[in-house]
């Protein structure tokens, strides 16, 4: 038994050693520890890591009750100051001392603030259009066209909306921008002359999976026209005259071909026949009869006329 009140006899440094005021808590070692709830408790699902869990500091304890107290004093003048009327589509977000207050965001009807502490952003839930001015597109066909649409979006998560993105409006607007020019040209022209719903939705979806991030949710993508030069359309106003112009040469030729063939079967049936011949004889003399006709045309045989001559 080792009797030295100076070395360690609990067995567990395996020998005798001095054991030193300093070397009983190492802060180099407790210190990755000590900052684990700090880590964990950030949101890091964001592209913005948010602060709602992380609890507060001394610092801004001591802020929080000088404005309650501030508050408490005003009273009830501060009263005004503390409430803020939300609508039923808005919703509000709020920082204190510049760190997301957790619960997510406030609305709709009374939200209380406290002064000088908080600050909070106003959101609109409801549906958001805006157009696509004429983008300048050169075709995979190596035409350039113009090409205008409008994009209707909404807000879905207003935490992000606000947090994720500076201007959510105006990314999206570049972002739409940018997203037709890419798509377009990648088609060729009749191709997007004729599936312009198919068009549509291809952004539609680009747009929709980019802004997730940003909160932001893209209903629906509608373009609008898409515009050609002049000297195009008019290449394609002669075009498609030309087209008519053999269709309906084609659709008389063929009426032509029909009419032959019906004569022919009915001059087959009156040459068996010649009671048939006969009649359509008769016919034709009463459509031809009316009361306005001045002159009747009477169809001589040709073989009496040939026995005549000679």
């Amino acid at each position: 038994m080792n009797n030295n009140p100076g070395e360690s006899t609990d067995g567990l440094s395996g020998e005798g050693t001095s054991l030193k005021p300093s070397t009983l808590i190492d802060l180099n070692v407790l210190r990755p520890f000590m900052r684990a709830p700090y880590l964990s408790a950030m949101a890091t699902d964001r592209n913005v890591p948010t602060t709602e869990n992380i609890p507060p500091n001394l610092l801004e304890r001591i802020f929080y009750l000088l404005s309650v107290i501030l508050m408490v004093i005003t009273f009830p003048i501060s009263i005004f100051m503390c409430l803020v009327i939300l609508q039923e589509y808005q919703r509000a977000v709020i920082l204190r001392l510049g760190r997301l207050l957790p619960g997510g965001p406030r609305g709709p009807g009374l939200v209380f603030i406290l002064p000088c502490i908080d600050a909070y952003i106003k959101v609109d839930l409801r549906t958001t259009s805006f157009d696509v001015s004429p983008q300048e597109i050169l075709t995979k066909d190596m035409v350039t066209i113009k090409v205008d649409a409008v994009v209707y979006y909404s807000i879905k998560q207003p935490i992000d909306a606000v947090l994720q993105v500076f201007d959510h409006r105006g990314a999206v607007e570049l972002l739409a921008k940018a997203s037709l020019r890419n798509v377009a040209g990648t088609h060729m022209l009749l191709d997007l002359l004729m599936s312009k719903e198919t068009l549509s939705k291809r952004i539609e979806a680009i747009l929709d999976d980019c802004t997730d991030p940003w909160g932001v949710r893209v209903e629906r993508v509608e373009v609008k026209e898409i515009l050609l030069p002049d000297q195009l359309r008019r290449a394609l106003a002669v075009e498609q005259e030309a087209l008519r112009e053999a269709k309906a040469k084609v659709a008389a030729a063929q009426g032509e071909r029909d009419a032959v063939k019906t004569l022919k079967e009915a001059a087959d049936i009156m040459e068996t026949n010649p009671i048939a011949l006969q009649l359509r004889y008769l016919q034709t003399l009463n459509t031809i009869c009316n009361d306005k006709t001045l002159s009747y045309v009477f169809p001589f045989p040709v073989d009496i006329v040939r026995k005549m001559m000679k």
